[in-house]
């Protein structure tokens, strides 16, 4: 009896001995598992954690991918635009959309609409980005009645051209019998067979823009105010130093040069609304300083 309980107890002994040893296998197992889980989350073990460079290697191979659909789309807004800037040019150059159809010309009281027109050498049915608005506005510039023009797109279809004539202020009587319009400059505006009303006859030897009498005359005429420019006849220059004005009512003014010409305007209108000048037929301002009547 006694030997068989020690065998049941050595048997029952035995086999706890064997379970406290697995579990203490076990418990062995957990810690190194921990350790090596633990040195793995440190970077200790690199090769089996997620954050490894295996771990790291899907992630760096799928960046890629992410940046690829925005090529595309960089790709896809370049054509578009490519391709709206394309349209644009081919509607600007290309079409009939945008073309010359009408011609305007406004300002014009001596030079002829047509011949406006003809100068500046505009085709209608040429696209209207294409027109070089300098090359037509040195063309009509060109006219002798014209001091400057404007050349203006008036979109979709209209080019408008805006004239600046010249100002007449004297007439040269030709030698073939024609009269010809002088502006301030000398250059001559315009030419016909009768002489226009308003204008002063003009007496030089050379008449023109070169001429220095010629200048020196029409530059007295420019600067006397309008009503006494309305009722001058006449202005003889046989010199730039001898300017004589020859008014409607008989009434001559030796104006002498073109210098100090507000002065002699003073003076002359001084005398005019004075007795002795009233009287007189000549008045001589050619000296400031010395002013004489007769």
């Amino acid at each position: 009896m006694t030997e068989a309980r020690t065998r049941r107890h050595a048997v029952h002994g035995g086999g706890h001995g064997r379970d406290a040893a697995r579990g203490a296998d076990a418990a062995r197992g957990r810690d190194a598992a921990g350790r090596v889980s633990a040195r793995g989350g440190r970077g200790g073990s690199e090769a089996s954690g997620p954050d490894g460079p295996e771990g790291r290697g899907p992630a760096r191979r799928r960046a890629p991918s992410r940046r690829r659909p925005n090529r595309w789309k960089v790709a896809f807004v370049t054509l578009l635009v490519l391709g709206v800037l394309g349209a644009a040019g081919w509607v600007l150059l290309g079409s009939k959309l945008l073309v010359v159809r009408h011609v305007e010309v406004t300002g014009t009281k001596l030079a002829p609409r047509d011949r406006v027109e003809a100068a500046a050498g505009i085709s209608l049915g040429s696209p209207m980005a294409r027109l070089d608005t300098g090359a037509v506005r040195g063309r009509v510039e060109r006219l002798r009645e014209v001091a400057s023009a404007r050349v203006e797109r008036s979109w979709p279809a209209t080019v408008r051209i805006v004239v600046t004539e010249r100002t007449p202020r004297a007439v040269v009587a030709g030698r073939d019998g024609r009269y010809y319009q002088l502006d301030a400059s000398g250059v001559t505006v315009t030419d016909g067979t009768s002489r226009p009303p308003g204008l002063p006859l003009l007496s030089v030897a050379s008449p023109g823009p070169s001429d220095p009498s010629s200048l020196a005359a029409l530059r007295v005429v420019e600067a006397l105010p309008g009503a006494l420019r309305q009722k001058l006849a006449e202005v003889q220059a046989p010199s730039p130093e001898a300017v004589t004005l020859r008014l409607s009512d008989g009434l001559s003014i030796v104006w002498g040069s073109n210098e100090r010409t507000s002065e002699k305007l003073r003076l002359v209108d001084a005398l005019r609304h004075s007795a002795a000048g009233r009287s007189a037929n000549t008045i001589d301002v050619s000296s400031p300083e010395v002013v004489t009547t007769h």
